[in-house]
């Protein structure tokens, strides 16, 4: 650890001091050398500090804030991320009576966040409301790609989350307002078979939104450039954030076909046999003055 203070808001791991810590781990001289570590901030000899493993802040009060487990720290799209950063967030929200956010590994090896959250009393909420919930108090990186709704969180004996016990989340379309409407061109297929490809779920409506399914700003550019590779029009980046749905991103695609038509086919002259001729016949004097 590099225990240096940090100031008021900013997260940090707590340590503990003073008269009252114990020397140590009975029998574990292990353990005690990783959590009681000498005090710098100290001016008597043998005092040490004691490292909770928890992640907490400051608030302006003067009051600490207890944000999670120093150990749910993962890395997302390049980003070192607090877990239970967002799990303070995230439980700020009226409609949610439990929260827990964990990170799993996808088959392109690299780490998504997902939400595990219990609903209170009036029921399940949308899951665009939550992530729009988020993204105005956290950055793009901190909104879980997903949330999977139970009826209560796994608990160990000492009533901790059991991080280790939540589920996998399965591949299905979130509760979402607006009803499933299936594909219904050619054009929807494709964009709709891409679009449940990358974000690693089984449907997508055609009125579904992009980013309520879990997309982020890395996804939209891959989505792009396999719109590029399967229709082989030329769409910019906000198009997708413009237009997020698999409807909506269909009609940008037709009008990009109208407004670039396919070349036509090149002309084909009719040459007649003297021209032939004589072209041949200035080939072969223009090979023999070489030759000479």
């Amino acid at each position: 650890p590099h225990l240096h203070p940090v100031p008021v808001g900013v997260p940090g791991e707590l340590f503990i001091g003073g008269d009252g810590l114990a020397r140590g781990y009975l029998h574990r001289p292990d353990l005690t050398a990783e959590a009681f570590l000498p005090d710098p901030f100290s001016g008597t000899p043998g005092a040490r500090l004691y490292r909770t493993g928890d992640l907490a802040r400051f608030r302006p009060d003067g009051n600490l804030e207890f944000l999670g487990r120093a150990d749910a720290q993962v890395k997302v799209r390049g980003f070192r991320v607090e877990l239970g950063e967002i799990e303070a967030v995230l439980g700020r929200h009226p409609a949610l009576r439990e929260v827990a956010v964990a990170a799993w590994e996808d088959g392109a090896a690299t780490k998504r966040l997902v939400a595990y959250v219990v609903p209170g009393e009036a029921g399940e909420p949308d899951v665009g409301e939550l992530r729009r919930f988020l993204e105005e108090r956290l950055p793009d990186y901190m909104v879980p790609s997903a949330f999977v709704t139970m009826e209560g969180l796994p608990r160990t004996p000492g009533g901790k989350v059991d991080r280790r016990a939540l589920p996998a989340p399965e591949g299905e379309r979130p509760f979402l307002k607006q009803e499933y409407v299936a594909p219904r061109t050619p054009t929807e297929e494709k964009l709709a078979a891409i679009c449940a490809q990358l974000l690693g779920i089984e449907q997508v409506g055609v009125h579904d939104n992009f980013f309520d399914l879990g997309g982020h700003s890395l996804l939209a550019t891959q989505f792009i450039s396999r719109v590029r590779e399967t229709f082989g029009v030329e769409l910019p980046l906000r198009s997708l954030f413009e237009h997020p749905t698999v409807a909506q991103l269909a009609q940008e695609i037709e009008k990009a076909r109208e407004s670039s038509p396919a070349a036509p086919p090149p002309t084909i002259r009719r040459v007649s046999r003297e021209a032939r001729r004589m072209k041949r016949s200035a080939l072969l004097g223009d090979q023999a003055k070489r030759r000479q």
